[in-house]
């Protein structure tokens, strides 16, 4: 078989790799900009609860899997669940590979705007105005977009070719703690500037009442699920390659809590530097209320021009904004991968041909920042149903009994209590609460239109999208469930 002839070369390289895959564009691309639309500190405390009771326990579910299975999503829901369960699998590696191919555009900003600082684009007492029209004008240059979104994907391509301990691995072990100390240097030079108080207190302001508010929920549990990688598919596919001693609770409470500290240290960058470089109050509140897309690239842009050799820190900085997106692009291009080594195609193969469908569907988010936008809050919500199918997969096969004998072994160094059991058990409770409670007051926000799938953030988009995803995966069924090889359930090899 195919599945064990890799394996992580370490512990340490697993734990780079993973927190790596968390530590992305999620956290300084997309939390500074959803947490500052949805009120700073009320977001926080839905996002934190989103980590405890949503990504820590699904993370540790989709581990268990993967390692039981030793197969990919589609293979391993296939094996865990039954064949008429495989398209499950398949909805969480179609989501996966559809977020891969708008991912890969944010990744091409974060080299493009390396490569303007190191031309000396930015240049000292360049106020908002500038950098939000050097943005407007890159983002509608669709040769620009999409040649580094051509860029991205071949560079990720390249080093999951490699294969995981050559490629995975070693990249990330170099690119995660050169990711820390950059972001920890930009945060101490934000923490000088005139002001930059003012966006600590937005970012931890509790504002209890905004909590009644089901969009900072929803937004919440989508940005945790975003970011920690939980129900993405990730943590089933890197733990085939996992040895059969490995402390599954503790290396996903590292993964979860790395993520948050990462994001945590991105937004009191960049939502600091809004407040310190805006000219009024009112700016920096409108500024974060908008939720642009692009408003890290605006603002940090604007930060190094007021440092010391400016144009230089500027330029290291967005290559490891780049670097970070690379750290996630890389498991999203490999549980693609997975998926076709599971059905017989070599590795090299398999990436061929996962790297070439990514730049091809992803051309229309590098065209159009609205069809990016769309896709991102669609797909954020479809992160959840793929929660929903793990947690399932869990309760079906029976939360204790995994606990007990797959999660506490003699080896693992922390151990978990019932409270992971009773998390599983209540997220079909949590997806219809939260997606429920949305649906209703989405009514409101598009009065009249709402049922509208052309609507950029309209429930009827999602709808109809999912129906597609759903209609594939039930079609596909029992061919991709014959496709896809044997894996290693009946040997318990946890």
């Amino acid at each position: 078989m195919s599945t064990n002839k890799e394996q992580w070369g370490s512990r340490w390289g697993f734990i780079a790799a993973s927190i790596g895959m968390a530590i992305g564009t999620g956290n300084i691309w997309r939390f500074p900009r959803v947490a500052a639309s949805n009120g700073g500190g009320p977001f926080l405390i839905a996002w934190t609860v989103a980590l405890l009771v949503w990504s820590i326990p699904l993370l540790i579910g989709e581990m268990v899997i993967g390692r039981k299975t030793r197969l990919g999503a589609i293979g391993a829901f296939r094996d865990f669940l039954g064949k008429k369960y495989t398209w499950m699998g398949t909805w969480i590696v179609m989501v996966c590979l559809l977020i891969m191919f708008y991912y890969s555009v944010v990744m091409g900003w974060c080299f493009k705007y390396f490569t303007m600082s190191v031309a000396g684009v930015f240049k000292p007492g360049m106020d908002t105005l500038a950098t939000e029209a050097i943005w407007n004008t890159f983002t509608t240059t669709p040769s620009q977009t999409i040649l580094f979104h051509f860029l991205s994907m071949a560079v990720g391509g390249f080093i999951v070719y490699k294969g995981v301990t050559g490629g995975i691995e070693k990249a990330s072990k170099i690119m995660i703690p050169t990711l820390f100390g950059l972001m920890l240097v930009a945060l101490f030079r934000v923490m000088t500037l005139p002001g930059a108080l003012k966006g600590l207190e937005y970012l931890f302001n509790p504002r209890v009442e905004m909590l009644a508010n089901p969009k900072i929920w929803l937004e919440a549990f989508t940005q945790s699920a975003w970011s920690t990688g939980a129900g993405w598919g990730f943590i089933i596919t890197y733990a085939v390659y996992t040895k059969k001693k490995e402390d599954v609770a503790g290396n996903c409470m590292i993964m979860g809590i790395g993520n948050n500290v990462g994001a945590l240290v991105a937004g009191m960058t960049v939502l600091p530097a809004i407040f310190a470089l805006s000219p009024s109050l009112e700016f920096a509140n409108d500024a974060l209320a908008s939720g642009n897309t692009g408003i890290t690239f605006i603002y940090l842009a604007q930060l190094f021009t007021r440092m010391p050799a400016g144009r230089w820190i500027s330029a290291v900085f967005f290559l490891a904004m780049g670097i970070a997106a690379l750290s996630s692009l890389l498991p999203m291009i490999e549980v693609g991968v997975r998926s076709f080594m599971d059905a017989g195609f070599s590795r090299k193969k398999a990436t061929k041909v996962v790297a070439t469908m990514g730049f091809l569907l992803g051309v229309p988010s590098a065209y159009s920042l609205n069809f990016l936008n769309n896709q991102d809050w669609v797909l954020g919500v479809a992160l959840l149903v793929s929660g929903l199918f793990v947690s399932f997969a869990i309760t079906k096969y029976g939360a204790e009994k995994l606990r007990k004998e797959e999660i506490n072994t003699p080896w693992a160094d922390f151990k978990i209590g019932r409270w992971w059991s009773v998390c599983i058990s209540i997220f079909p409770l949590l997806f219809v609460v939260l997606c429920g409670w949305w649906v209703w007051q989405s009514i409101t926000w598009y009065p009249g239109s709402w049922w509208n799938p052309l609507e950029l953030y309209s429930t009827g988009t999602i709808i109809a999208q999912f129906i597609v995803y759903i209609a594939f995966g039930l079609l596909t069924n029992n061919w991709l469930a014959d496709k896809t090889e044997k894996g290693e359930f009946t040997k318990e090899a946890v």
